[in-house]
């Protein structure tokens, strides 16, 4: 066990977030903390990593565990390049290169008296800079800033130059090298693209140590942790699962909780209608036992009513406006910056009702081709047609306008003044905001619960077409819900982009993958298209297998290919793939010898026979020298 909590407690003035919160975390274990916004999850974070104390309760953590945390809106402002940045990681690997370069700088001028322990002391070096992976510090540095959406271009940017998600994918990389004990992940999704997320799952599952996570990204959850701890109410249940079993269970759990609620109740009011008729027998003996009830009644230990969920939506959205069949038509898109081609032949069409998700990596372009929907960018090349009585409604959570200083009902009646208060009632719940919450003010709302009313708005408004830019981003995960729920009850036409896969996968009925090439369609969601991409991968390796001479097809897509282009491409990169693997076999076998040639120099016989101390030294340089070639020779490769 690296670290346990036992009854922790937190208050600010007369506010308490934490009243009892237990759990453990095991050596290599990955654990996900989860709640709605503001049950206390960061709290807890801080809690563990000492930045604030707790008000009661007991904490352990493992002796000499080293601990690293990302925190939210990490801010970190040096004027050095995002390399150096990730260097510092490795100062004491780079310390031990550097004496050891010095030392066979020295080698030739070192009497044969001193050889021996210049040489035991060179050997225990050269071990200890092995053991610590010191000839790939390099390529591991490559790896996670490849992994984590960095361009090799960027490596050498000043980090005061860098976006805030850009410092914070920084130093999300710089805490994996680090690889602490116990790795505490504040949102660590935010501000990757799902290439990102999916290299950051697989490496969090290889990882051999303890992760702590708060994630609002459900499939992110699903796939890596084994155990929740939800903070509801202030305490704290542990579920032995991923997220989709932590959601099932808790359901269970509060039907549960809910039948053992209602039936205390039951018996406590039985209990005190028989006490009060004992007292009304006004004798001795009566009184007596009406006490003894009574004592035992005050001793019970009282099943706390279940927080009550809001009734999911029930209620169709229909526009006041239907649209033409054909909704939008793209065709040939292009876009390009004076510095950087964004894409090129995009062409796609969306029809009326359709729920159409758009992904791609992160730069590929996707924020821009909305704005050319929009009309708010204009294309290089190509034709976008919208369809007979389309109007679009655009929701991006970073640009609402609402008004601060209105109850939700005002901002809806104002907005909407032909709508009457019934009309206005339905529509806000079905948005999960009923009796007196419609008349909090905006001000007083969560991120989220905004998020609910914008797209309330929108819905309410002409608009049949809605175009949603990552409407999920700083949602809680019931938010969601809602917002998944609103739009599979949304009668008109929806295409948005998002890095959400759990929520692609419940909304989408089809997937368009942007690339710098154009788009490749998927007729599903999330999974399907996942499967889909695997078989046409398996495909093309089973056919690259069966018949060498045979090109790996490419997936194809609704734009024009160069064919004889991709075709040296593909040759191209099946000798960049057998020559990597030839590689790395080298590089096993070199690292091996010098393993043996290590040993060799500790031994006694040779550490005092300066002539054969002499040649394994120098081969052993030799092979050390052949071995940083090699792997400058494979990160190129990479």
């Amino acid at each position: 066990m690296i670290f346990a909590c036992k009854d922790i407690q937190k208050s600010y003035g007369i506010d308490t977030i934490l009243e009892k919160v237990s759990f453990n975390i095991e050596d290599r274990e990955k654990v996900a903390i989860v709640g709605v916004n503001g049950a206390g999850k960061t709290t807890v974070f801080k809690i563990i990593t000492g930045e604030i104390s707790a008000d009661n309760g007991d904490m352990f953590i493992r002796k000499d565990a080293s601990m690293g945390y990302l925190a939210q809106n990490f801010v970190i402002d040096k004027n050095i390049t995002v390399y150096e940045e990730m260097l510092s990681v490795f100062n004491n690997i780079m310390d031990m290169e550097k004496k050891l370069r010095d030392m066979e700088n020295k080698m030739a001028n070192v009497s044969e008296a001193e050889l021996p322990k210049f040489m035991e002391q060179y050997s225990r070096l050269s071990h200890d800079f092995e053991q610590l992976d010191g000839y790939s510090y390099k390529s591991r540095i490559k790896g996670v800033l490849k992994g984590l959406g960095f361009t090799e271009e960027e490596y050498n940017k000043p980090l005061n130059t860098l976006s805030g998600g850009q410092k914070t994918r920084v130093h999300l990389g710089k805490l994996l090298l680090t690889q602490p004990d116990l790795l505490l992940l504040d949102e660590p999704t935010n501000h990757l693209d799902i290439d990102s997320l999916v290299w950051l799952e697989d490496f969090l599952r290889s990882y051999p140590k303890a992760v702590l996570i708060i994630s609002h990204d459900r499939y992110f959850m699903d796939r890596i942790v084994t155990k929740v701890i939800e903070i509801e109410n202030k305490k704290s249940t542990i579920y032995e699962g991923n997220y989709s079993y932590y959601a099932e269970q808790k359901e269970i759990n509060r039907q549960i909780q809910l039948k053992q609620y209602i039936n205390q109740q039951k018996e406590i009011k039985h209990q005190e209608e028989v006490i009060r008729t004992l007292r009304s027998f006004n004798r001795e003996k009566s009184i007596k036992r009406a006490e003894s009830r009574e004592k035992a009644l005050e001793k019970m230990e009282r099943v706390e009513r279940p927080e009550s969920l809001p009734d999911k939506m029930r209620l169709t959205l229909t526009p006041r406006i239907t649209s033409g069949n054909d909704v939008l038509h793209a065709e040939n898109l292009s876009k390009s910056f004076p510095d950087k081609t964004l894409f090129s032949g995009v062409n796609f069409d969306v029809r009326r009702s359709e729920k159409v998700a758009i992904i791609g990596p992160n730069g590929v372009g996707k924020s821009t081709l909305f704005k050319m929907l929009l009309g708010k960018v204009k294309y290089d090349s190509g034709e976008i047609k919208l369809g007979t009585n389309v109007n679009i409604g655009y929701y991006d959570q970073e640009q609402q306008t609402l008004d601060e200083t209105k109850t939700i009902f005002q901002e809806i009646s104002d907005t909407y003044p032909n709508m009457t208060n019934g009309e206005i009632r339905n529509v806000l719940a079905a948005f999960v905001f009923t009796g007196d919450d419609i008349f909090k003010t905006i001000g007083s709302l969560s991120g989220g619960e905004k998020g609910r009313i914008s797209l309330a708005k929108i819905m309410l408004s002409e608009a049949n077409l809605l175009m949603l830019d990552e409407p999920t981003n700083h949602l809680d995960m019931f938010s969601k819900e809602i917002l998944e729920n609103a739009i599979n009850s949304y009668e008109g036409t929806v295409i948005y982009i998002s890095h959400d896969r759990y929520f692609i996968n419940r909304t989408a009925e089809r997937i368009l993958d942007l690339n710098h090439y154009g788009v490749t369609e998927y007729l599903g969601n999330y999974d399907y298209y996942l499967e889909k991409k695997a078989e046409k991968e398996r495909e093309a390796i089973e056919a690259s297998i069966a018949n060498p001479s045979i090109q790996s097809p490419i997936i194809e897509s609704n734009t024009k290919i160069d064919w004889k282009k991709q075709k040296e491409e593909q040759a191209k990169e099946r000798k960049i793939q057998n020559k990597i693997k030839k590689i790395e076999e080298e590089i096993e076998k070199t690292e091996n010898k010098i393993n043996e040639l290590s040993e060799l120099l500790f031994d006694e016989k040779i550490s005092c026979d300066a002539g054969k101390a002499k040649d394994i030294f120098d081969e052993k340089t030799a092979l050390e020298e052949k071995l940083e070639k090699l792997f400058e020779e494979w990160e190129e490769l990479q």
